[in-house]
């Protein structure tokens, strides 16, 4: 028996979506009553134009749950069979693997939903764009609590985050992770490959750390960490490590959303206050917070300076992280 489906016009396109009742999110006790694949569609189609820019041109790791969030997840990179001929890619050549794939690289909304079509949930974007994949275009700035790190932490490191950004003259842009933690994305000139943009990363981290009152560390091994801390994570500016886009779902229970903040929100906001369920009614209202960080470049050389300070000064650099996942 045929599955059944419905069609979704976005823009001059139609999307074929099938099994549109199945559920992804079941119901919570204290919370929603379940999100279907159709409630995805639609929350995409809500933040469309915010999604569109966060992905734009670059190429894109799914996070699939092809039976819902209480199913497997599937990490994957080559694009998905059967896509039609406007779903555009860019090709990635993974040495580790010496392997290459063909990943997604969205340049309108309807590939955003053939891609929930496709049982995708999350979005992770790589920080470079198809123009250029070797040379990174965003520096991410992401506040990773412990296990044992509450999100009263995250907001007073977020804080500090914002103080160095001030004093460097870059603009940042925050978003709650969707996760435990909150991401600063600052747009930079595409002119340095990946370990330089991660040098950069791990002194500004450094200088983070200096100042946050023993709550934040840097530390490079999981067992060097004290639980308590937030690591503020510079190897998401490695090469083919991804983290999930602005006004992307997560698959967790509530739904969350990793959402753009302003800075004034952090110390009112928790991540559960942004869900497919809540966002969007507040992208309605106040639109993509993110829309005009292409006009705010920042020259990380200053950042270069401090990392030859504090290589100088005798800080070890760490090793290089290994390529993500093999493609799949």
């Amino acid at each position: 028996m045929a599955s059944p489906f419905i069609e979704i016009e976005v823009d001059d396109r139609v999307v074929k979506v099938t099994n549109p009742d199945r559920v992804y999110f079941p119901p919570t006790g204290s919370g929603h009553g379940g999100a279907t694949k159709l409630d995805l569609v639609e929350y995409y189609l809500a933040v469309g134009d915010g999604i569109v820019n966060a992905l734009l041109e670059r190429p894109c790791m799914l996070h699939r749950f092809p039976k819902g969030i209480e199913g497997d997840k599937v990490h994957q990179k080559r694009l998905p069979a059967g896509a039609p001929p406007w779903v555009e890619t860019v090709q990635l050549f993974f040495p580790r693997w010496k392997r290459t794939a063909d990943e997604l690289c969205v340049t309108e909304l309807a590939s955003v939903i053939w891609a929930v079509q496709m049982s995708t949930v999350e979005f992770h974007p790589w920080n470079s764009r198809r123009e250029d994949t070797e040379k990174p275009d965003e520096w991410r700035i992401d506040l990773d609590p412990g296990p044992e790190c509450d999100w009263a932490t995250v907001q007073r490191v977020t804080h500090v985050t914002r103080e160095v950004l001030d004093e460097l003259g870059a603009v940042g842009f925050p978003k709650t992770s969707g996760g435990s933690g909150l991401h600063v994305y600052v747009r930079i000139p595409p002119d340095h490959g990946f370990q330089v943009v991660r040098r950069a990363a791990l002194a500004f981290a450094r200088e983070v750390e200096r100042r946050a009152g023993g709550e934040v560390t840097t530390a490079w091994w999981r067992k060097d960490r004290d639980p308590s801390q937030l690591f503020v994570d510079y190897n998401q500016n490695a090469r083919d490590h991804t983290i999930a886009a602005a006004y992307s779902v997560r698959g967790v229970p509530s739904a969350r959303v990793s959402a753009p903040v302003r800075w004034e929100e952090v110390d009112d906001c928790e991540p559960d206050d942004f869900t497919i369920f809540t966002m969007p009614e507040r992208f309605a209202r106040i639109g993509d917070l993110h829309a005009a960080i292409d006009a705010h470049p920042f020259d990380i050389a200053p950042l270069l300076a401090w990392a030859d300070r504090d290589e100088a000064e005798g800080a070890a650099a760490p090793p290089e992280p290994d390529e993500d996942q093999p493609p799949t």
